[in-house]
This record gives C-alpha cells, sequence and structure tokens, in this order.
C-alpha cells in the first residue's frame, strides 16, 4: 500500500516540482490548486505516467470550508494521509514599498501564505495523530515550503516576508507540539527559483545571480526543491525535526 501525499499549489512551479519527484519515490498524490481540473489536466497526467494515483483538489487554502472540503476528498479516496507539503502561496498584487502598502494586500498575502497553512497543517497533524493512535507503525510527515524571504527583507513586498518568517516559526511550534507522536515537521527554504511566479523578474535576477548573488551561479529548479521535499517524505531525515533545509545556492551564506 503506498504512502499518499497531499501538495498544496502542486500543479505548477515548484509545487510540481515536488509533486513529480514524490510520484517517482512512489507516492500517490493528493495535488491541490486554484485552477479548474481541466486547466491542469496535462499537467496530472504527466504525474500519473510516473506511476502514482493522482485526485485533483480544487480550491482556496484561505478559504477553512475549503481545506475541510479538500481532506474529506482524500479522505473518501484514500482513506489515510502520510505527508503534508504546505507549498501554496500567493504573492503581492502590487510590489509596493513598506510605507506605502496597503492592509488588503497584507491580508490577501498572509491569508494564504500563514493562515491557510497554519490551519490546514492543524487540522492534518489531528488526523495524523489519530492514523498514529489507531496504527503505530504510521509514518506522517509535514513539510513547509517557506523562502528565504523568512530572513531577507525585501522592503517592496514586506506581507510575503513576514507571512514567510511567521510559516518559519509554524515549524517550529508544530514540531515541537508532534514531537509526542513521532511526527516530524520540517521546513524548506528555497531562493531564486525559476518558475512562472518569478518570470516577471527574470531579467533582474539573472543579473544578480552573473554578479555573485549566490555561490552557485545559476536560478535554482522546482526539481530542486523536489528532491529535498521527497527526500524528507521518504523519512531521510528522521531525527531532524523542526530544522530548515536550505535551497539557495548559498545565497544567503554571509560573504566579504
Amino acid at each position: 500500500m503506498k504512502n499518499i501525499a497531499f501538495i498544496t499549489g502542486g500543479s505548477r512551479g515548484i509545487g510540481y516540482g515536488i509533486a513529480e519527484q514524490l510520484a517517482k519515490a512512489g507516492f500517490d498524490l493528493a495535488i491541490n490548486g486554484v485552477r479548474p481540473e481541466a486547466l491542469v489536466t496535462e499537467a496530472l497526467d504527466s504525474l500519473r505516467a510516473l506511476g502514482a494515483e493522482v485526485l485533483y483538489c480544487p480550491g482556496d487554502i484561505a478559504s477553512r470550508d475549503d481545506r475541510m472540503a479538500m481532506l474529506e476528498t482524500i479522505k473518501a479516496r484514500f482513506g489515510r494521509l502520510n505527508v503534508l507539503v504546505n507549498n501554496a502561496g500567493v504573492t503581492p498584487k502590487e510590489r509596493r514599498d513598506i510605507l506605502e502598502a496597503t492592509e488588503e494586500s497584507f491580508q490577501h498575502v498572509l491569508s494564504t501564505n500563514l493562515q491557510g497553512a497554519y490551519f490546514l497543517t492543524q487540522a492534518v497533524a489531528n488526523w495524523m495523530i489519530e492514523q498514529k493512535q489507531n496504527d503505530p507503525d504510521f509514518k506522517g510527515y509535514i513539510v513547509n515550503i517557506s523562502s528565504v524571504s523568512a530572513t531577507v527583507a525585501s522592503l517592496n513586498r514586506g506581507e510575503y516576508c513576514v507571512a514567510k518568517a511567521g510559516l518559519s516559526m509554524a515549524t517550529q511550534l508544530f514540531a515541537a507540539r508532534l514531537g509526542e507522536f513521532d511526527i516530524p515537521v520540517y521546513e524548506v527554504r528555497p531562493g531564486i527559483i525559476q518558475t512562472d511566479m518569478t518570470a516577471g523578474v527574470t531579467a533582474k535576477y539573472d543579473k544578480l545571480i552573473a554578479d555573485g548573488l549566490c555561490v552557485q551561479k545559476r536560478w535554482g529548479l522546482p526539481d530542486d526543491v523536489g528532491r529535498a521535499v521527497a527526500a524528507l517524505a521518504r523519512g531521510d531525515f528522521p531525527y531532524s525535526t523542526g530544522q530548515v533545509i536550505m535551497i539557495d545556492g548559498g545565497l544567503t551564506i554571509p560573504r566579504l
């Protein structure tokens, strides 16, 4: 019987890179996204071609009703869940200096990137505890995809930085709370990753990378993040709960 992984925002970008690596690692998948299923058929079929059973769970992570509906759908289809990957995220609709940014933008970003992930984790954690109590051999893992923006300040997208810093603390909180149940919680912290979300700033980061922003002079790829998540979901780091896995090409190494 295969393990089941639920990846939010898993139909494209970093989420798809994670889903692809988990499919290759032998997981069956529940994929969340906000687009209608008809628009993500190609991505889902590509995951199925890797041998995974794939369930699409459309919905907005910021909505409590949508979160609960998705978990009920997963229960009905698979009856279990071994891995939650909190990957879904949004960026500010308009990048503004923090002296000008709006409350509406702040709420938009935090409701998905932090609040939604926090309370989805709460619901899944309780379900994992129940599974563990019913089956002592049950293995559960939770992985939060944050960003170097959790510690690296970007003054024109402060709300995004605050959300990712909050998600970093949420990782530690849930890791501490779930330790007694042997359910590890991890944070994967990507740097500059080449996705549709970064397409608008390609020229900017091409130059920064060429000028030495990262130790490894290339963009990160969704596959780089996916490989790290797959290792965590397989249980390759069983004694590292609450820890941060950096996938940033050395961007955050202090250098003179």
